[in-house]
């Protein structure tokens, strides 16, 4: 093929984020109070409506930690549990860079291990396994394309071996409803479901932790407890990994249009897939999930590599985006090869099958329809 490569019609991605006129009034609440950044009144707020929305059968509301950005909430969750330098953390073959990131940052050492063949995440039963092999000190499973780990599956983990579970839930609001028996942190990046464009933000029920996260995103400033060091004093190296106000009323806005954007999305997904799965001859695998799942992505799995790659050519030159997300594995970034990993065949074999294809809320009837006939085109 020559010449420029064709435009891009049907996008695989569009941010929703909040109109001005629902962000308008939050943008007035700034203006009035003069308070831009450092914990102020909207992030306040927003750690208050988002704690409420993890309150479940009437155990009290967990701790929400609001912070710059979903990466920079990992790291800082990591440090706050005051592991030893260059302790192992297992992490899943199939994630995003931002989880191997984030550890290395935390001055850990990553262990990537297999995932599940079926839901696509690392799971309890195999951080045993990795357990009796390494010796690990913590886990961060992820919420893999925002689809729920099993915190209660977690939970007894935890109870078993002490290891802290860190749950990278990144693109799982709605999702990964608890927190785990540790922590979970979640993105607000523009591309997720809940978006204020950047953000992110630590939920737990563990008090000290999230003490140690506030006041490491805040340089390690002492500001609570005048009894161990004098007000102002930095007890611990932190660094600059705060919410703004701004990103706060973002957060704000997009949380009240999230029952409506919600309802969207499942719906959304629920039809278009129906269609996908309707092609006679496509023969695709789909990551298990709850029902009720709200996706953030579209993934198929295709039946072969070459299929793979026929339907990425094909929609390549309908103008239609496609992803390989999350990949190359997370052992295959140059960046990372020293990392200690062991085979991950059901990772691998996922990674030459899995394709990202459109899925946003833009995603009108027609470009549907554009994009299920370059998948029948290659049946």
């Amino acid at each position: 093929m020559t010449g420029p490569p064709p435009k891009v019609r049907v996008p695989l991605l569009v941010a929703e984020l909040p109109t001005l006129d629902r962000l308008a009034p939050y943008l007035e609440r700034i203006d009035r109070s003069r308070w831009y950044s450092n914990f102020g009144p909207l992030v306040q707020e927003l750690e208050q409506r988002l704690a409420a929305s993890f309150q479940r059968g009437g155990r009290r509301a967990p701790t929400v930690v609001t912070v710059g950005n979903g990466t920079v909430g990992i790291e800082l969750a990591l440090r706050a549990l005051d592991l030893p330098p260059n302790a192992p953390v297992l992490v899943p073959a199939l994630t995003f860079v931002a989880t191997a990131n984030a550890v290395l940052s935390a001055g850990l050492r990553p262990v990537v291990w297999d995932v599940d063949p079926d839901s696509w995440l690392l799971t309890p039963e195999s951080a045993d396994e990795a357990a009796a092999e390494f010796p690990i000190r913590a886990v961060v499973p992820v919420a893999t394309y925002g689809c729920p780990q099993d915190t209660q599956g977690w939970t007894r983990f935890h109870a078993r071996t002490g290891i802290p579970v860190v749950i990278d839930a990144a693109a799982g609001f709605g999702n990964q409803t608890d927190c785990g028996p540790t922590c979970s942190i979640f993105s607000l990046h523009a591309t997720k479901p809940l978006a204020a464009g950047e953000g992110g933000f630590v939920v737990t029920r563990d008090a000290k932790l999230a003490r140690a996260v506030r006041q490491l995103s805040n340089f390690g400033i002492n500001l609570t407890d005048p009894k161990s060091a004098p007000i102002g004093a930095v007890t611990m190296i932190g660094t600059n990994g705060k919410m703004s106000e701004y990103h706060a009323a973002v957060g704000l806005a997009s949380l009240d249009a999230w029952p409506e954007n919600s309802v969207r999305r499942r719906a959304l997904y629920q039809s278009y897939t129906e269609s996908i799965r309707a092609i006679p001859g496509l023969r695709t695998t789909w990551q298990q999930a709850p029902d009720d799942c709200v996706r953030s992505v579209c993934c198929l799995l295709l039946d072969s590599a070459r299929r793979r790659n026929r339907v990425e050519s094909m929609l390549d030159s309908l103008g239609i985006g496609t992803r390989r997300w999350y990949l190359p594995l997370l052992d295959r970034h140059p960046a990372f090869a020293h990392m200690a990993h062991r085979p991950t065949p059901v990772a691998y074999d996922l990674a030459e099958r899995l394709l990202g294809i459109p899925f946003h809320l833009n995603l009108d009837a027609a470009s549907r329809a554009e994009v299920v006939a370059g998948l029948t085109a290659v049946a």
